[in-house]
This record gives structure tokens, sequence and C-alpha cells, in this order.
């Protein structure tokens, strides 16, 4: 073969090379939060050389990222599940904007808790007792923060009652120890590494219970609130508490590629995958194929249907 043509040989199947290898975007959370950490873990495990190069991005959280799916910005995000429904139906916190009719599920994860934390011996210790109150409700695009509103709400209060604050967790914190903020929400996989770091420095922190009538009218009105307990010990010296949660869940759009999504669902699920998940996160026990298909409100994409069906948790 001439050298000239070997040249031209070698570059197609670079080019080639090139254009197998799918970029998969993962949107995640606050690098102070549980999304963050879990979708790097994610990413690497799914990642394939050659194939598929996965890579878990910051975001403030569950609505900014099932907008960037929408837009294409990202290949995939994590997303409350109610978050999620609302955004494919245009309902809760999507009502009179466009459907986002393109959004399909990947997998159901884990339970996300509510957490509302304040410091060790607050006298804070319903959530009513945060009328006239700091609290940071998370950022804007956050899914804590439409949660931190429909708590608030079921307790008879709303933003107008409280003083509140638009930051995320890590900033929340530091202004909880440094006595500049009363209380904040957070919506996460317990134990997660900003509130455990709260627990185990200066004072110590405590959780504020979401249950009794008040929750129960917020399982009544959204199916995907569950009841929820944070065992004792889980935090540092923080007694077993009562909360609600929501399913977090990992989604993309109808765009995206079937043979990716599939590959990437086979490979989140498989043994080597588990056993790194399994044992670097408490949420990753609760990463099983059984549980992906629990609590979807939304449509699979074709290529995750493709695996469920194939691992047989999904009717074929």
């Amino acid at each position: 073969m001439a050298f000239s043509h070997w040249v031209a040989a070698f570059a197609a199947t670079l080019a080639l090379s090139a254009h197998a290898q799918q970029t998969f975007r993962i949107g995640t959370g606050d690098a102070a939060g549980t999304y963050h950490p879990l979708g790097g873990m994610i990413a690497n495990a799914v990642s394939q050389p050659g194939r598929i190069k996965a890579a878990a991005q910051t975001s403030t959280g569950s609505l900014a990222n099932v907008s960037a799916v929408a837009s294409g910005a990202v290949e995939a995000g994590f997303a409350q599940s109610d978050v999620a429904a609302w955004a494919y139906n245009g309902t809760g916190a999507f009502e009179g904007k466009p459907k986002v009719s393109d959004l399909r599920m990947i997998a159901n994860l884990y339970p996300e808790s509510i957490h509302i934390v304040v410091k060790r011996g607050s006298p804070i210790r319903s959530v009513t007792d945060l009328k006239g109150k700091r609290v940071a409700l998370d950022e804007a695009g956050s899914g804590t923060l439409i949660n931190a509103r429909m708590v608030l709400a079921a307790y008879g209060l709303n933003v107008n009652d409280i003083k509140a604050e638009y930051i995320g967790p890590r900033a929340a914190g530091d202004k909880l120890k440094a006595g500049n903020l009363d209380a904040f929400f957070f919506v996460g996989g317990a134990p997660a590494g900003v509130i455990d770091d709260l627990a185990t420095s200066g004072p110590g922190i405590d959780l504020v219970p979401i249950s009794g009538a008040p929750a129960d009218q917020l399982r009544g009105k959204s199916a995907w609130f569950t009841a929820d307990t944070i065992l004792g010990g889980m935090y540092k010296d923080v007694p077993t508490v009562e909360t609600l949660a929501v399913g977090a869940q990992l989604v993309t759009s109808a765009k995206v590629d079937a043979e990716t999504v599939y590959q990437v669902t086979k490979a989140l699920y498989g043994a080597a995958a588990q056993k790194a998940l399994q044992s670097s996160h408490a949420k990753g026990k609760y990463m099983t194929p059984e549980n992906a298909v629990k609590g979807v409100g939304i449509p699979f994409h074709p290529g995750a249907e493709r695996f469920y069906k194939e691992a047989g948790v999904l009717r074929k």
C-alpha cells in the first residue's frame, strides 16, 4: 500500500473511532450534595473506552437538569421523581409551561430524604417553628426549593412567613455554623456529605421531623412523596427522625441514541458497577434493576426498556 493510501486509511479509521465514541454528559447537582458524587460514580461505571465517555457535571438540581436534557446541553440528568413527572405532564411546578414531552426514564435510583437541618440545641423542633426564622430553601432550579415550599404550605406557612434565602447547601451550612442562619432544607440521599460534615464539626446538628397530619396531607396530594426515616446514627449524635422522601431518577431525552442508552443502562447494572456503587455509598444498595423500574411516572427510553426486558424486570 502506498504511504499516501496508508495515511488516508489511518485517518479514516481515526475518524470512525472518534465518531463511534459517544459523549454522555450527566447533569447532577451541587458538589456538596448527593447527586454529584453519585453522578461521578455512575459516569465512571458506565464509561467504555472508545465507545462511551461519560462525565458528571454540576448544576443547581432537578429543574435545571430537566431543562438541560430537553435542550440537549446534557444527555442525561438526575431529577426527583415528582419533578420528572411534572415536567413530562406540564403539571405542578411546570403548570402553564410547555410539556417536556421528550423526557424519558433511564432508572429510578434511590430514595431522597427531605432534611430540615438546624444547629444542635436549636429551639426549632417543628416546621411551624420556622415562622419568622432565617431559612435557606436552596437555589432556583433545585427540586429542594419546590419541596421546601410544599412542606411549608402543609404546615400553614409560605415563604413570606420566613426570612427566605436561596443558597445551596454548602453555603447554607457555613451560615448555620456561623450563626447567620437558623435552618436549611436539603433533599438528598442520606447520609449527605455536607450534612455529615456539619454533624461532626462545631456544635453539631439536629433534624426537624416532617410527620403526622401535615406529612399525610402531602402524601395524599402527591403520590411521589413516601414516608421515610433517617435512622439514628446516620449522622453523628442525631436520633431517628421521621420525614418524607422522593425518588432520585436518571432521565434522558427521546432524542438520545437508543444503543447508547442501552449500553449505559446495561453497564450501570453490571456486576462491576454494582459492586463499586454498593461499596462506595449507602444509597448504592438501592440501585438494583428491580428498583430501577419502580415509582416511574414517565415513559422509559427504548434503550433502557430493552435492557430491563432482557433482565426480566419488565414484561416483554
